[in-house]
């Protein structure tokens, strides 16, 4: 049984910092929903469990391609939850080039412009997928996709949709490929009410969105088709970044179906 100072154990454990994910392509996933989802994807490599998880969650083990089984405190090294759930799989990383992404002409796209909590940009990912949306962009200096926050944030969304990581100067590419490209702010000339109400939604589109600190980078506000406020209509300044992108994604998916 492994433990904390297994060869194995030890170079996965570097798996939580961004530069190791890079160099090797890999990344955790930790918890049987993620598992779950990236057995279903086939982007698991090898599973980590203890003897309880392995009990437990037989079927998720009896998928992947190699299991080991770990000490409870190997298991706790691996993860970055309180009450890790026994199980940690070692993943291929799964994002997509741009171009691929788009070559499936995807009708909703969401676009996070160096978002950098992964708390945030992971619930963009589950929200867009649970909206339908073909991809996810990160653009920019975003955050790592495969940070093991936004990996947990995304429930396992990150296997579902196309994520893709580019430049910040996207629009064109999307604009080329017959997407309108809406650019969310709190000032925005249009909100989305009256884009649904007028039926403007129903076209393909990428949204944009920005940073709950700074916003969308200036040149993408100046390169979108429009710039789209959320409607306030209590005492509230503002919505955050994750309940703003389900407002603004949920009203394409529903003017689109």
């Amino acid at each position: 049984m492994f433990t904390p100072r297994t060869p194995r154990i030890v170079a996965a454990r570097r798996l939580q910092r961004r530069k190791d994910r890079d160099q090797t392509g890999r990344f955790l996933a930790e918890g049987p929903q993620a598992v779950r989802e990236a057995l279903a994807a086939g982007a698991v490599l090898e599973l980590f469990a203890t003897a309880a998880a392995l009990t437990r969650h037989a079927e998720l083990a009896a998928q992947a391609p190699e299991v080991s089984a770990v000490t409870e405190e190997a298991l706790a090294a691996l993860t970055e939850t309180v009450s890790p759930q026994g199980l940690v799989a070692v993943c291929e990383q799964t994002d997509v080039p741009l171009t691929e992404a788009l070559a499936k002409q995807p009708r909703l796209v969401a676009v996070v412009a160096e978002i950098r909590d992964p708390g945030n940009a992971g619930t963009v990912l589950r929200t867009a997928d649970a909206a339908g949306a073909g991809a996810v962009i990160f653009a920019g200096d975003a955050v790592d996709p495969y940070n093991g926050k936004c990996v947990r944030a995304s429930a396992g969304s990150l296997f579902h949709v196309d994520v893709v990581r580019a430049p910040l100067s996207v629009t064109d590419l999307l604009q080329d490929n017959g997407l309108q490209v809406l650019a969310t702010s709190g000032t925005g000339e249009d909100d989305v009410d009256s884009l649904l109400d007028g039926g403007l939604l129903t076209a393909p589109t990428a949204w944009l969105f920005g940073s709950e600190a700074h916003g969308l980078p200036a040149e993408l506000l100046t390169a979108a088709d429009r710039r789209v406020r959320v409607p306030i209509y209590g005492g509230a300044e503002s919505l955050n970044l994750a309940a703003a992108a389900a407002v603004c994604l949920y009203a394409s998916a529903r003017a689109q179906r």
